[in-house]
């Protein structure tokens, strides 16, 4: 292609390099340009839990249809590769010890499975028909869900989790792989095919009679191209405003902490494990009393969110574990490197050892922790963009919170149908901006809740 019809994108996330990747190989695009100021994946990619699901709640099917399309696309591509980003289907086990919880998992369960997630297979005594997964690969392994409301079966299959646990959901079209590898190998086939990457920062969008016709560089270098795609991360507003154009979204500060799990109180062939309930730590009297008298310190003794979880990191020979619980949702402003909290990996290993009681052995002496963390960009209701903007050539893909490496391939595939005019998916009005013009869907938005999402 010539000079002039050069496609350029912004981010070399999962988000651009998954788009990069699908204009290049689905579509032979040649003159495809990533540009960003950092390392390919290094912003927020890398910062993920690198897992991937198909279970989504509504409103409506497009979230799961989205998905299972994304998951199909990244399995082609594992098998394309031999997968060298180690893709498996483990799957996540979401668990409740309240029986009052119960039927709300249950609830969730059903709603997932009557989108398009998978058929739900129920276990109520030890003779079950159960197959558990492999930790390893991703072909011939189950998928649907299990769900499992026997305790005493539980015990049997899950001996990790508390006695406590009286529910248990086994989403099986889910796992995890290597993000870093993932992007390296599209980046890989991008440039295969005639594209590159170049680092820099792009300040200003150039345009002529309303199209793009290139950007302009920190550095004052002037890149021609009339396809210009926002795929910024966190910086995804702050693009959007350099062309005239309000992207509606926000971002959150989410943290992660590995320990080296020396004690082996989690099966290394686990599936990722959340404790999908509220709770209440079990502070003592003493330990109340002084979280209290601190403004920062104090919202810990009273009712904390779902979703403490946790999933094993590296091989079978490998001792890591990863744990997160994201306990704050405020919106804040990007700035990087974030600011990490100390405090982080105890409470978040606090919260998983309601689960997992034999992590409470760490608490009096704690493995020492590695943190870190990366924003999500989310829009008001937490469904992620892939459209054109009001601007000719104009693109964006992103506000996939705390979800990117499992969506991106699928949302990519949707942006890379927009700029070659071919067919698009079904769901694809789902992820465009034009939504926020459609009154039902406006009117929608006043009940959208996020549940069982983390």
């Amino acid at each position: 292609m010539e000079s002039s019809e050069r496609i350029i994108i912004c981010g070399a996330g999962i988000a651009g390099l998954a788009t990069a990747y699908m204009l290049a190989k689905k579509h032979e695009y040649e003159n495809i340009l990533l540009i960003d100021e950092r390392a390919p994946m290094s912003l927020t990619s890398d910062k993920s839990t690198e897992c991937y699901r198909n279970w989504w709640p509504g409103p409506g099917d497009d979230m799961v249809k989205m998905m299972n399309r994304s998951i199909e696309l990244i399995e082609e591509i594992a098998v394309e590769s031999g997968n060298v980003f180690h893709l498996n289907r483990r799957g996540y086990l979401y668990c409740v010890t309240d029986s009052a919880n119960i039927n709300p998992l249950i609830d969730f369960a059903n709603e997932a499975s009557d989108l398009g997630a998978g058929e739900i297979r129920t276990h109520q005594s030890i003779e079950s028909d159960y197959i558990p997964a492999e930790p390893e690969g991703f072909e011939h392994i189950a998928l649907g869900a299990d769900l499992f409301l026997d305790q005493d079966l539980i015990q049997q299959v899950f001996p990790y989790l508390s006695n406590d646990t009286v529910a248990v959901l086994h989403v099986r079209n889910a796992g995890w792989l290597s993000a870093q590898q993932f992007g390296a190998y599209l980046l890989e086939q991008v440039k295969n095919s005639g594209g590159n990457f170049l680092s820099g920062k792009v300040v200003e969008i150039l345009q002529k009679d309303g199209q793009v016709v290139g950007v302009k560089l920190a550095n004052g270098e002037r890149i021609e191209g009339n396809i210009f795609i926002n795929a910024a991360g966190p910086m995804l507003k702050d693009l959007g405003d350099l062309i005239g154009v309000d992207i509606p979204v926000y971002n959150e500060l989410h943290l992660k902490a590995s320990i080296n799990d020396s004690l082996i109180a989690v099966d290394r062939d686990a599936p990722m494990v959340i404790l999908a309930e509220n709770q209440i730590l079990p502070w003592t009297d003493e330990e109340k009393e002084m979280l209290k008298e601190e403004e920062e310190t104090k919202y810990l003794t009273d009712t904390l969110p779902s979703g403490a979880h946790l999933r094993p990191e590296g091989g079978m020979e490998a001792s890591s574990l990863l744990l997160l619980w994201d306990v704050h949702d405020e919106k804040v402003e990007a700035v990087f490197p974030p600011e990490l909290d100390p405090m982080y990996p105890e409470l978040a290993l606090r919260g998983i050892s309601t689960l997992v009681p034999g992590l409470k052995k760490y608490i009096e002496k704690m493995p020492k922790p590695f943190i870190d963390g990366g924003y999500y960009t989310k829009t008001q209701e937490n469904r992620p963009l892939a459209c054109p903007l009001e601007l000719k050539g104009a693109y964006v893909i992103g506000a996939m919170a705390g979800y990117g490496i499992m969506a991106a391939a699928g949302l990519a595939e949707i942006v890379a149908a927009h700029v070659a005019e071919s067919e698009l998916p079904e769901y694809a009005p789902a992820f465009s901006l034009s939504r926020y013009q459609d009154e039902n869907y406006i009117n929608l938005l006043e009940d959208w809740g996020d549940s069982w999402q983390l």
